[in-house]
């Protein structure tokens, strides 16, 4: 873990436990993984004194459960003491593959059911735990965020209620629209992003990439994800473009304006390849549009980096769009759930997020600074420098 050291002469706030809702449970054991790796490795001149105990765990996973009567109704129930620990719940509430039993009827679990659940375990926890915080890699409702007229506003209403009962600190990835956390301005708020796991992934599965402005280029497939271009292309030291959706406003489908064209706005990518930076893939429609009018631009390489591959409409457009060579290669996180036929796909690569994910909340126990974990830009420029010289390193 990066700047270990740092957390060799702190405190930790309270002992450590993670619960690790259904909806994560794949990544909160890899999670807990590294957190008890680090907490053995780590040179603690204080590890016996009392204030200390419970530091070094063989896990940190905390036994609770959501159980549903027949009537779908749930509750949350803890199997061990957790008082005075320092809470943190891993939720992913875009895990549509859970399912329970309404009345003989089986029903998929949605956004809502997963928000519910959480709920359920923060209540059973108030006034017990010392700390409570949510990780929320997908933020709830997050793309509900602003009111464009007659409209509820589902995720700031979603992070007042966390902050009322009781929840200290929210952390989310690549949120939507960040100022949405405006709406809890005296709550703890992180939000974190993955570009370093992007490159890495990358630099790991494509070995001949020439990453320099003669080369490469960073693309954003829409105006709400340029700022996210910009910063990942001047960290690379290459130049950025953009999309412009052009939407049909008198018409809703959806819920939602349809696209009537994408407008290139940049420099000429003849030649190059390119980095397409967005913060989820939901349809793919979007995006595969976007990949697709870049090799008719005869881009040489087009590869899609979202922290959040959705795939709400199933993989087959992006069959026929790998099949008809639009892009090349899909880079996706292990924050939320993915379909399991998806691992299997020649396009994919995964970027693990769970060694940063138990490093955010190693710092976040010991109420050290985040930014020992949040600005990727000198991590990157050292990959870089190794990769390109050709080290013999693992990336």
């Amino acid at each position: 873990m990066p700047n270990i050291e740092k957390l060799e002469t702190a405190l930790p706030v309270a002992p450590l436990k993670l619960v690790a809702m259904r909806s994560a449970e794949a990544l909160g054991r890899k999670v807990n993984d590294y957190l008890v790796e680090f907490r053995r490795n780590i040179h603690h001149s204080l590890k016996n004194d009392p204030a200390f105990h419970g530091y070094t765990e063989s896990s940190y996973l905390c036994d609770v459960d959501c159980p549903r009567f027949g009537s779908g109704e749930g509750k949350a129930v803890f199997h061990e003491s957790i008082r005075g620990k320092d809470l943190y719940i891993l939720v992913d509430v875009c895990n549509h593959s859970l399912t329970y039993q309404v009345n003989g009827y089986t029903n998929h679990m949605s956004p809502d059911d997963h928000y519910q659940d959480l709920k359920r375990v923060i209540a059973a926890a108030a006034g017990k735990a010392h700390r409570i915080n949510v990780i929320m890699p997908f933020l709830y409702e997050s793309r509900q965020h602003k009111r464009s007229g007659r409209e509820s506003l589902d995720c700031a209403f979603a992070l007042e209620e966390l902050s009322s009962m009781g929840v200290s600190n929210i952390i989310t990835f690549d949120a939507h629209d960040p100022r949405v956390q405006n709406a809890i301005p005296l709550s703890g708020f992180d939000n974190f992003t993955a570009h370093y796991q992007f490159l890495r992934a990358l630099l790991r599965n494509v070995p001949d990439l020439l990453i320099d402005k003669d080369h490469t280029v960073v693309i954003s497939p829409d105006e709400g994800a340029l700022n996210r271009a910009v910063y990942f292309a001047g960290v690379l030291g290459v130049n950025t473009g953009m999309f412009y959706k052009r939407r049909d406003y008198s018409t809703i489908i959806g819920g939602k304006n349809p696209i009537v064209a994408h407008e290139f706005l940049g420099d000429n990518i003849d030649g190059k390849d390119v980095f397409i930076i967005d913060d989820m893939i939901s349809s793919g429609e979007s995006i595969l549009d976007t990949a697709k009018q870049l090799k008719a631009m005869n881009a040489k390489r087009v590869f899609l980096c979202t922290t959040f591959g959705l795939f709400t409409n199933g993989l087959s457009s992006f069959d026929h769009a790998y099949e008809h060579c639009y892009f090349d290669r899909i880079i996706t996180t292990n924050l939320n759930y993915l379909p399991p036929e998806l691992k299997d796909k020649p396009y994919f690569i995964e970027a693990d997020m769970s060694k940063f994910l138990a490093s955010i909340i190693d710092f976040s126990n010991h109420d050290s600074s985040f930014a020992n974990v949040m600005t990727p830009t000198e991590k990157i420029h050292t990959i870089l420098k190794k990769y390109n010289s050709r080290e013999d390193v693992r990336l």
